[in-house]
């Protein structure tokens, strides 16, 4: 008797292209056990137990495609692996991981296994809301008590801490929406955008196009304000300081009010603003030497503080800060209003998500400071009706890129520009952003690099500005999605052989090429890894090789079963044959119709302007042409293969051996490969005459010239040769 639990028999993350979705998901075997007989509507008060936790579940609108269609299905009756796979993705989404797919099919009817796969956009969230997701279907079966707010508390602070911060995320989700691939490459916000030699990178809110040196300038804030200065930026006058007496010298000497702050400070740590008194500029000091290496006083520009994000020259978001204040009732503490009044605000928290700060007096010395000049402390009892200033400064929330003049947009990209940054974040004081300079006081008080972007994603008040993809424009072309030849080969028969004779035409082309297979990992003519490179890692190293300009992959059904693909689309996919599934009985794949579904994901990701390299002589890998985004070259060792004769009566293109020779072939329209002599004879040579086809049909797809590729396909048998020798 199998028991009534629900068992993971493997869990395997799968980080690209699979059998399931263009995108990284789990895959996850399970052992239903007993459930099998058991769905959703025999498990009295199942449903309404599980969408009382997850009322979200309500949402989802599964194979029934409207709301509420999953919940249709609860009540039909579904099995339990489909329940969990929903529990999974909303406790996903509860966590504030946007997620969606999700797929769960039997291995074989009655059996109670299942194979379940579910979008992630981190292996470790993933693993654990799948443990969380078991725990709590298990409790709503059972009725027993489950703890989900502690599970969403969990879950929420590993995406917190393991998923890219919102800033890096909205530049990768704007490059995905022009196409253009990315990969993580550090557990932090270091993230490159497109592949190989087309690549850029960005950390955070920096790119590779953000200068050391601007960046060390930056942190300086008088060289800064110095540079400013004398290109005609309006900055406010001020000098560093060596200790309070000094600064209290400073202040007299510019004039009061003034400003004091570390020089090398950032997010409006250790800043205190409007002194008038040597006491208060003291204690200002103090403050602001603890938060950076040295001191400065400036003066005090009255208006409001904005933060402008400039990207390329270009004004592209503003937001405005505003201060915090709270009335007294007469009967409530200076802290107890905070809460009451300010901390109640849904738009307060303590995480990035929120666009305002959640204030905490005991911790910010800066909000106690100002409230001790105003004579008063967290206890304070403010009478009926009074208003006191709690927070100056880190309420920059507010948009207002609309009111920005032209003039004031033309100074802060020039200060920009002075400092030499790609992307800033300058902070201007200015009563009113919509009228020029010569109408007021306005001033450039710092200008930052890596900026914050959350302000400008999710202001407190006011539209959301498209940051992220401005900075994805700055750094591609308008056409430009940062992208590389890509070739995929897979199948059993020769795509070892198929691999390394394209990577060695497409090396006669001019291009630096990588190439990944069975015997490696190869650079040009230069092996770099003797080990086997199918598989997820040695393609992802060749993509990272930023003097990679074309790449060649081999794959094999059971590394697209394992990892998946290490890229999202290919220019070309060849694929050779559908055969072998009697080693992959381990997934489940017992069929050749099964193997099919596995190998055809090599087709499932040629770009649209790519093509599909397909042998005619296979009659199911001839059906994969339907499936396949672009176009499709047939190859076959004879002109009557009748898949290939029926593509070429429709007018597309084939590759085809004929009395020994290579042909290039547009629908009635042929072309023979003068360069290449006589193919070799069965048996005869190392190359085989199918490898040779699909090779020329790959070349041909990237737009080679036929007496290229024949003189390369006479040299190839030399190079090896010769590589070999190297080797020894």
């Amino acid at each position: 008797m199998k028991k009534k639990d629900i068992t993971f028999l493997r869990v395997t993350h799968l980080r690209g292209p699979n059998i399931w979705t263009y995108r990284p998901v789990i895959e996850a075997l399970l052992d239903i056990g007993e459930f099998e007989q058991y769905p959703s509507n025999t498990l009295p008060g199942f449903t309404e137990r599980l969408t009382a936790w997850l009322p979200g579940l309500l949402e989802h609108r599964c194979g029934v495609g409207e709301r509420g269609g999953f919940r249709q299905r609860l009540d039909e009756g579904t099995w339990i692996g489909h329940v969990l796979e929903h529990v999974v993705l909303e406790l996903q989404m509860r966590a504030g991981m946007q997620t969606g797919f999700g797929k769960t099919r039997q291995t074989a009817e009655g059996s109670g296994l299942y194979k379940m796969a579910f979008r992630t956009r981190n292996e470790q969230v993933g693993r654990a809301a799948l443990e969380a997701g078991r725990e709590l279907v298990l409790a709503a079966v059972e009725d027993r008590p489950y703890d989900l707010a502690a599970t969403i508390e969990r879950l929420t602070d590993m995406v917190d801490s393991l998923c890219l911060g919102p800033s890096t995320a909205c530049i990768v989700d704007a490059a995905t929406e022009r196409k253009i691939p990315s990969i993580r490459l550090n557990e932090g916000n270091l993230v490159q955008l497109g592949y190989g030699a087309r690549q850029r990178r960005i950390w955070t809110a920096e790119t590779d196009r953000t200068s050391a040196i601007a960046e060390s300038i930056s942190s300086d804030k008088d060289l800064t304000k110095s540079l400013l200065a004398s290109c005609g930026v309006p900055v406010p006058d001020g000098r560093i300081v060596e200790n309070a007496a000094d600064a209290w010298e400073a202040a007299e000497d510019i004039g009061l009010p003034v400003v004091v702050k570390p020089v090398d400070g950032n997010h409006g740590r250790g800043v205190s603003l409007d002194l008038s008194t040597r006491k208060d500029v003291e204690e200002a000091f103090a403050l602001a030497e603890q938060h950076g290496s040295e001191v400065i006083v400036e003066r005090f520009i009255r208006g409001h503080e904005h933060r402008l994000l400039v990207v390329g020259n270009k004004v592209v978001a503003v937001a405005r800060g505003e201060e915090a204040w709270v009335t007294g009732d007469g009967s409530a503490s200076i802290a107890e209003l905070i809460d009451a009044q300010l901390n109640t605000d849904p738009r307060r928290g303590l995480t990035e998500e929120f666009p305002l700060n959640k204030i905490i007096v005991s911790e910010d010395v800066a909000i106690q400071l100002d409230l001790s000049r105003q004579g008063f402390d967290a206890n304070s009892l403010p009478a009926q009706g009074q208003r006191v200033l709690i927070q100056r400064n880190g309420n920059v929330a507010f948009d207002c890129t609309d009111e920005l003049h032209p003039e004031l947009a033309e100074v802060v990209a020039l200060a920009a520009r002075v400092v030499g940054l790609d992307i800033a974040g300058v902070d201007l004081v200015a009563e009113d952003i919509s009228r020029p300079l010569a109408e007021q006081d306005a001033a450039v008080v710092e200008v930052n690099a890596g900026p914050g972007l959350l302000m400008h994603l999710k202001p407190a008040n006011g539209a959301a500005r498209p940051v992220g993809q401005a900075i994805v424009n700055h750094l591609f072309g308008e056409t430009d999605a940062g992208r590389i030849p890509l070739v995929g080969v897979t199948g059993r028969q020769g795509t070892t052989q198929i691999s390394k004779l394209v990577a060695w035409l497409v090396r006669l082309s001019g291009r630096h090429v990588g190439l990944a297979c069975a015997e490696g990992m190869f650079l040009d003519r230069r092996q770099v890894d003797r080990r086997n490179g199918v598989n997820f890692d040695s393609g992802q190293r060749l993509l990272m090789n930023r003097t990679v300009d074309a790449a060649v992959f081999e794959h094999s059904a059971e590394s697209i079963l394992r990892e998946g693909l290490p890229y999202d689309r290919c220019t070309v996919g060849i694929v050779t044959d559908v055969s072998g599934h009697e080693s992959l009985s381990e997934h489940y794949i017992d069929s050749a119709d099964r193997l099919y579904g596995v190998l055809r994901t090599q087709v499932d990701v040629v770009d649209p302007a790519g093509y599909a390299v397909l042998n005619a002589e296979d009659e199911q890998v001839a059906e994969m042409a339907p499936l396949c985004d672009g176009k499709v070259i047939f190859y076959a060792t004879t002109a009557d293969a009748p898949a290939l004769a029926r593509h070429r009566a429709a007018g597309g293109s084939a590759v085809f051996a004929r009395d020994g020779r290579v042909f290039l072939a547009r629908g009635a329209d042929e072309e023979r490969l003068d360069e290449l002599a006589m193919l070799p004879a069965a048996g005869a040579g190392s190359l085989e005459v199918s490898s040779v086809l699909a090779a020329v049909g790959a070349a041909w797809a990237l737009g080679m010239s036929p007496d290229l590729i024949g003189a390369g396909i006479e040299t190839f048998e030399a190079e090896q040769t010769a590589a070999r020798a190297r080797a020894h």
